[in-house]
């Protein structure tokens, strides 16, 4: 009999139906027994009368394990008491297709660590679930974004020759009689798909940071969403695209997920109003000295964790907005390869995306003349050797082009309010793990 899904038993009622999934719970009463079955879709409830002596049946039911795989079949019957869905099955055969030991290793308030030992386990409870109906909700959003605005899809490469950010964060392995490094960012091939006149492009795909924190937004191998755009004029065009765009993916969350992100995690999902806030980082730093925050980062120096959450706090109180852009950071703080300001040769053409207090994503106009771009490298003492495959899609004509990246994982716990990104990852990958 073919299986039905248990959001679709209430189209069924009076039918004999099979469904599969997991027992979620058992009650094993007096007179009467009931199984709470869970799969992809909801909960079920199906009850089965106890005989006296037990019937095999009724045996099979008192025997069995919570979390056990079983495919129930029965007849569907209305009932306004059942408080899942208003239906219930009548059971009539249960097939044990793979038994659960008794005890669960653990629950939903175990430790975070203790979960991720068991995550296969711990996905299976429908709001971790529903983290990942999300991710793809917002996949799919930004895709849908990008083509209908021109963009065009690239795979670029994880094994890597040289560094494509500070050298410090890179993983080494074996490659055949040489070394090479996982790919710390696409940012060399998002430019090199500029200088081959793509015009716009995106990617989602791995990268690799060999960064040792321990913090609740860092991870070793994550999920970066990456975006490159030619014939632009300035920084402030890849940021009136970037808020477009994530205003888009919101809106498009929420319609699909809003009531049920709210129930479930306690947040509002809000399509945010254009334009966002903007704000170089020297009056950032004024604006926390001005409402009396401490320690605020000296000239040269980035925002740390603390001042962004100051930060995006005066912006919430002053505007009612989520989303804060900081632009116009120091070359000391920025890579060689962002544009400097014409008028300021100690300032970059770049931003941050700050929302609801932490750091969501980098981003910049580049520099695409050869000459100046030799310049920078030499001013920041990059050894240009190794990345002069790099410069050379400098050299024969390339486009003003800039862009933007950033973790999904770290957009997801964001949306979801969740405290750690270790939530929101499938599988995570941090200093001190590699397994499951």
């Amino acid at each position: 009999m073919a299986r039905t899904l248990i959001t679709e038993l209430s189209l069924h009622v009076g039918e004999r139906v099979t469904i599969r999934g997991w027992a979620q719970a058992v009650r094993d009463q007096k007179k009467v027994q009931f199984v709470v079955v869970r799969d992809e879709s909801g909960l079920a409830q199906a009850v089965l009368g106890k005989d006296d002596p037990p019937t095999e049946l009724n045996e099979r039911i008192s025997a069995l394990t919570v979390e056990s795989a079983i495919t129930l079949t029965g007849t569907v019957v209305a009932d306004e008491r059942v408080k899942l869905g208003g239906v219930e099955l009548q059971l009539e055969s249960i097939e044990v297709d793979s038994p659960a030991e008794p005890e669960v290793p653990i629950a939903a308030d175990s430790a975070l660590d203790k979960r991720i030992d068991w995550r296969y386990v711990d996905l299976r409870r429908p709001d971790r679930r529903l983290i990942f109906e999300v991710q793809t909700t917002v996949e799919h959003a930004m895709r849908d974004y990008w083509r209908k605005n021109g963009f065009v899809e690239i795979h670029t490469p994880k094994l890597m020759g040289s560094a494509s950010e500070s050298g410090a964060e890179l993983f080494k392995v074996e490659y055949f009689e040489r070394q090479a490094y996982l790919a710390q960012s696409p940012q060399f091939y998002k430019q090199m798909a500029m200088a081959a006149g793509f015009g716009k492009v995106f990617e989602i795909g791995p990268v690799f940071r060999a960064n040792p924190s321990f913090t609740s937004r860092h991870d070793t191998e994550f999920t970066s969403v990456d975006v490159e755009l030619s014939w632009i004029d300035s920084h402030e065009d890849v940021m009136a695209f970037e808020e477009s765009w994530l205003a888009y993916v919101l809106g498009v969350v929420k319609e699909a997920h809003g009531e049920q992100i709210e129930a479930t995690f306690g947040v509002e999902v809000v399509a945010p109003a254009l334009p966002f806030p903007r704000v170089t980082l020297e009056e950032a730093k004024e604006w926390l000295r001005e409402t009396g925050h401490d320690s605020v980062p000296g000239p040269g120096h980035d925002l740390d964790p603390p001042s962004e959450r100051a930060l995006s706090a005066i912006v919430k109180e002053r505007s009612g907005h989520e989303f804060t852009f900081v632009t116009d950071y120091p070359t000391t703080v920025r890579p060689f390869y962002h544009m400097r300001h014409p008028d300021d040769q100690g300032l970059t053409r770049s931003f941050d995306l700050l929302w609801r207090g932490i750091e969501l994503t980098t981003g910049a106009q580049r520099e695409h003349r050869y000459e100046q771009l030799l310049e920078q490298a030499r001013d920041k003492n990059v050894e240009t050797g190794p990345i002069q495959y790099y410069l050379n899609f400098f050299r024969y004509g390339a486009p003003p082009h800039g862009g933007f990246g950033f973790g999904l994982t770290r957009l997801l716990m964001q949306l979801l309010n969740q405290e750690n990104v270790r939530e929101v990852t499938f599988l995570y990958r941090g200093p001190n793990r590699l397994e499951p």
